[in-house]
C-alpha cells in the first residue's frame, strides 16, 4: 500500500482544527480518506483470499492429502474462501478506487505470497505454508487496524459537517449550488 498517503492522513495535524475549516476542505478530506479505506479495504480482501487458498493447502497438507493442481486450487476456491463471502458487492470500491487498484497496494502482498507463489503451493512443504500463513494472518491484523483508524478520521470529519448542518452553519440548499 502506499504509506505516504497513510501517513499524511494519520499524522497529528492532518484534522487540524477541524472546526475552522471551510466545508469544501473537511469534503476534501474525506474523500481522500474515503479512497484510502477503499483501498484498504481492496487490500484486505486480496490478503483474505490469499490466506484463505494458503490456509486450504496447509490443512490439506497436514491432513496427509496433496494440494493439487492449480486447477483444484481454482475449483475449491467457493469453500476455502466461503467464510469470507457476505452479499455481492455493490460496486463501492471500483467506484472510489477508479478503474484500477493502485500497484502499490499489492507490494507487500506479493512479497509474502505472490500469484506465481499461489502457483505453486503443491511444491511447498507444510512448514513454507504454515509460515506463509502466519505472515498473511498478520498482514491481514495490520490491514484491518490500519484501516480501523481511518474511520476514525472519516469518523470526525462525517461529525464536523453533521454538525454544520445541524447547527444550521450550512444548508442542504448549499449542495445545489
Amino acid at each position: 500500500m502506499d504509506l505516504t498517503v497513510y501517513d499524511r492522513v494519520m499524522a497529528q495535524g492532518y484534522l487540524g482544527d477541524v472546526r475552522g475549516r471551510s466545508l469544501g476542505e473537511i469534503r476534501a478530506l474525506r474523500g481522500e480518506c474515503q479512497r484510502l479505506e477503499a483501498n484498504l479495504s481492496y487490500l484486505r480482501r486480496l490478503v483474505q483470499g490469499r490466506l484463505d487458498i494458503v490456509a486450504d493447502a496447509a490443512a490439506r497438507v497436514m491432513a496427509g492429502e496433496p494440494v493439487g493442481s492449480v486447477a483444484d486450487l481454482v475449483a475449491r476456491l467457493p469453500s476455502s474462501m466461503g467464510d469470507h463471502l457476505v452479499s455481492p458487492s455493490s460496486g463501492r470500491l471500483t467506484d472510489t478506487i477508479g478503474p484500477g487498484p493502485d500497484s502499490t497496494l499489492t507490494l507487500e502482498l506479493d512479497s509474502i505470497c505472490s500469484a506465481d507463489d499461489l502457483a505453486r503451493l503443491a511444491t511447498l512443504d507444510v512448514s513454507d505454508l504454515v509460515i506463509m500463513r502466519n505472515r498473511l494472518i498478520e498482514l491481514e491484523r495490520e490491514v484491518s487496524t490500519r484501516r480501523r483508524l481511518v474511520f476514525e478520521r472519516l469518523d470526525a470529519l462525517s461529525a464536523e459537517i453533521a454538525r454544520r448542518y445541524r447547527d444550521g452553519e450550512v444548508s442542504v440548499d448549499s449542495l445545489l449550488d
